[in-house]
């Protein structure tokens, strides 16, 4: 393994991982805050240092309908969108899924309109969830460059066979600079083959594609297609393991628990805060109050028995939200909760619901996240949601 150590943004880090993965096509159309990706990876194939077809469609929609067909003939296959633009695609998200091509994508999550915004939060990537796209959602640079790879060797094995999504914080990571390890392509190769699939146009093996179904054989497909994105969580475990046995790193799996095991109450989040979050978890810790942090990484496959066995026994449980199912609670609450069911005894657990378009969730905030949850169950009562950093007292 060796590697050369570059200062990019989220937004290079995840081009850089594309050039290194080889794709034969990348279509693209921009929007705030992605564009730099695919300009990067304009640029790489104009150059030559990418050997992949680039199109500059007019869409969204028109960039995963090219992404689909091109991966129906047999390609390896990227794009990127964010927000707005990943709603326009939606209804193709779920012909990609059903058609069990595994494309891959990078999504700058970023709030949804109205009101109009152009920062981030996850209510985009979060409203699909059921389109049947595997979904990581990565805490820096690093992991978004490593995850492109890991994504291929994930979405295109056989028993897979799955779109897969790559979420970064937009601006926060997209936008921000950090050093990157960038692997030798020598390395990258040796990890990630080829794309081989018989689910492809043929004119040796011709066969149906992107069909229609009646009612007594549809169900089958639903079955098949849920069963393959079960199957992806242990592909992700192997794929993570021998990522880290070609390049020196690995992410844990679907969740990566830091110091939870002899925790009283923990704090579950989703991408770059979860830096933040650990920040204030090491300052309570030193101070001599048990708090930990669990990071999902996933969100399809649902990771709910590593949750459970990673909060069984605690005290309360916190879930960070930048996201909520209006009339409801957060979207990431109600998965964790379900998980936590399951448990002879749940431990109370508290939706801290915040950061909407963008807004900065700081230390001090999260600090009484975790004061809340230490403060037991009468203040952490199971359910109870509370908006945090506001400027409207009636909700703190």
């Amino acid at each position: 393994m060796s590697a050369a150590k570059v200062f990019c943004s989220g937004n290079d880090a995840v081009a850089l991982g594309v050039r290194l993965a080889r794709p034969a096509l990348v279509s693209a159309y921009p929007i705030t805050p992605q564009t730099v990706c695919v300009e990067r990876l304009s640029e790489y194939a104009e150059d030559g240092s990418l050997d992949a077809a680039f199109m500059h469609v007019e869409s969204e929609h028109s960039a995963m309908s090219a992404a689909i067909g091109a991966s129906s003939a047999g390609s390896r296959v990227f794009t990127a969108t964010s927000s707005q633009g990943l709603l326009y695609m939606a209804e193709t998200l779920f012909y990609a899924a059903g058609g069990r091509f595994p494309v891959v994508m990078m999504n700058a999550n970023r709030s949804l309109a109205l009101p109009w915004s152009i920062y981030g939060d996850w209510s985009d990537s979060l409203s699909l969830l059921n389109s049947g796209w595997i979904q990581v959602y990565v805490e820096d640079a690093q992991e978004a460059l490593d995850m492109v790879l890991q994504a291929y060797r994930v979405a295109e094995d056989p028993a897979v066979l799955t779109p897969f999504m790559i979420n970064l914080d937009g601006f926060v990571l997209t936008h921000t600079y950090e050093l990157v390890e960038l692997p030798e392509q020598a390395d990258a190769d040796r990890y990630l083959p080829p794309f081989r699939t018989t689910n492809r146009m043929s004119l040796e093996a011709p066969k149906n594609l992107g069909f229609s179904t009646t009612p007594e054989d549809n169900t089958e497909f639903k079955i098949a297609q849920h069963r393959a994105v079960l199957a992806a969580a242990e592909t992700a475990g192997k794929a993570d393991e021998e990522f880290k046995a070609v390049f020196g790193r690995s992410y844990g799996g679907l969740v990566e628990a830091y110091r939870c095991a002899d925790a009283e109450v923990v704090l579950v989040t989703l991408g770059s805060i979860t830096g933040t979050a650990r920040l204030v978890c090491d300052r309570l810790r030193a101070a001599g109050r048990k708090v930990g942090v669990l990071k999902l990484r996933y969100m399809r496959p649902f990771p709910a028995a590593e949750i459970r066995a990673a909060l069984a026994g605690k005290k309360a449980v916190g879930v960070l939200d930048k996201d909520i199912s209006f009339g409801h609670e957060g979207t990431v609450f109600t998965h964790v909760k379900s998980a936590l069911a399951e448990l002879a005894c749940p431990p109370p657990a508290v939706n801290f619901v915040t950061g909407f378009g963008g807004r900065d969730v700081p230390r001090p905030e999260i600090e009484r996240m975790f004061d809340t949850l230490l403060a037991g169950p009468a203040a952490a009562a199971s359910g109870r949601i509370h908006f945090t950093g506001t400027r409207c007292s009636d909700v703190e």
